[in-house]
């Protein structure tokens, strides 16, 4: 399944966002993200996004890149918009159904997958199921972009910083992967 296109709004009587997004295969997916999962998602994936790059640069020139490419990504999209808005293009299968399912809570972490560092999203969903979402650089980047604004919109406040902490001895090796959730 790849993703093609997200959508997301703010619904203020609910205080939620009604987030979205389509696949490759014609199928759309429609979830309820609260406050919490928004700025949780936008926080770890920060956060992890960084983490990441400092595997091979210091750890402000991670932070660094991190802000370019998203300011690189804002700059393309501000581009192509004044250009020609994208329009999103409703699917025709639901596999969840056409109402949004709320999202309980959110997993993250980083994943190599053919040679490319992926974000793996898991969104949980009432009774114990969840839908695992891959993304790489531009995609991952684009929902970050989407949900912030629309976080902005919605006056909910700066996205909290990670505070890291050891768990266990085990969370102390060296070579851990990095999980947020």
């Amino acid at each position: 399944m790849s993703i093609k296109q997200f959508n997301a709004s703010y619904l203020a009587p609910d205080d939620r966002l009604l987030f979205r997004f389509n696949t490759t295969e014609d199928t759309e997916f429609r979830f309820w993200f609260t406050r919490r999962v928004t700025l949780f998602i936008l926080a770890a994936t920060s956060h992890l996004l960084v983490k990441n790059l400092e595997q091979s640069h210091t750890p402000e020139a991670a932070k660094a890149i991190a802000e370019f490419g998203e300011e690189a990504v804002k700059a393309e999209r501000e581009r192509r918009e004044a250009v020609k808005p994208e329009t999103y293009l409703p699917a025709n299968n639901y596999p969840l159904g056409a109402d949004p399912v709320l999202v309980l809570d959110v997993k993250c972490s980083f994943e190599k997958q053919d040679s490319e560092d992926m974000l793996s999203l898991d969104l949980v969903l009432p009774g114990g199921a969840n839908i695992n979402l891959k993304m790489a650089g531009p995609t991952l980047q684009a929902m970050c972009l989407l949900l912030n604004q629309l976080r902005e919109h919605a006056t909910w406040g700066d996205v909290p910083q990670v505070v890291e902490t050891a768990e266990s001895a085990e969370d102390e090796e060296e070579g851990a992967k990095p999980s947020v959730h």
